[in-house]
């Protein structure tokens, strides 16, 4: 099967700053670190290489060129758990590459962009919400507390020069359907821009694919991952 080297094309409208998905991807890679506090990414003839340095995740391998030799050589070769392949195909497809014992971790991820001055600026928090941000280690966090002051919502986003990554999205069950989940996005690509990143980037899951185009983010490529099968995971 030919590899599969993932570009763009052309979109509507301009929300996506990216000229081909390789150079999104390698803004993904590079901000998702410094968002984790994991190691430089190290290149790699099929992609990258970053350590994460978790029990859970203790690296991960960022396959930017894939085809199904690569994928079954990657995996063929990764014998330690805690290891995922991160690939740019759909989740069908890197299904049908994998060898036994693999098992993928998401359903239609996708790794999505926009243009930061086409995100939509923060809407009006809701009665009895309060909005924290700070910056630290090139981090700004943005989180949202309700009013017994209970985790509502948050993010944060790690710019590296004109680029940024928007990382760890979520917002409470609890708290769903309020905006909140706008208003961190919002706050966020605000203190990106006003630390001189023009782009940003991020890996979104099925259900916050909405969230992210409802607010100025377009798809960019799909997004699967896979890991080693637990020993135990049948019990």
């Amino acid at each position: 099967m030919p590899r599969r080297d993932w570009h763009l094309l052309p979109s509507r409208g301009a929300a996506v700053p990216f000229k081909t998905t390789g150079e999104a991807v390698r803004a993904w890679v590079e901000g998702w670190a410094v968002s984790r506090g994991a190691a430089e990414p190290t290149p790699q003839p099929w992609g990258f290489t970053v350590e994460v340095g978790l029990p859970r995740e203790v690296a991960r391998q960022v396959v930017t060129a894939a085809d199904e030799a690569t994928v079954r050589e990657l995996a063929g070769n990764t014998t330690a758990r805690g290891i995922p392949l991160k690939v740019f195909v759909p989740a069908r497809t890197l299904q049908a590459w994998l060898p036994p014992g693999w098992v993928l971790l998401d359903g239609h991820a996708a790794l999505m962009a926009a243009r930061l001055s086409a995100v939509d600026a923060p809407p009006r928090l809701p009665d009895g919400y309060r909005l924290h941000r700070w910056d630290r280690a090139g981090v700004t966090r943005a989180v949202v507390r309700a009013a017994d002051g209970a985790f509502a919502a948050g993010g944060q986003i790690a710019v590296t020069g004109p680029t940024a990554v928007a990382d760890q999205v979520e917002t409470h069950p609890a708290h769903r359907r309020r905006g909140l989940g706008r208003v961190v996005m919002g706050t966020l690509a605000e203190a990106a821009t006003r630390q001189g990143a023009r782009a940003a980037v991020l890996g979104a899951t099925e259900e916050g694919r909405t969230l992210y185009a409802s607010v100025g983010w377009q798809a960019v490529a799909p997004l699967s991952a896979a890991v080693r099968e637990e020993e135990d995971s049948a019990i």
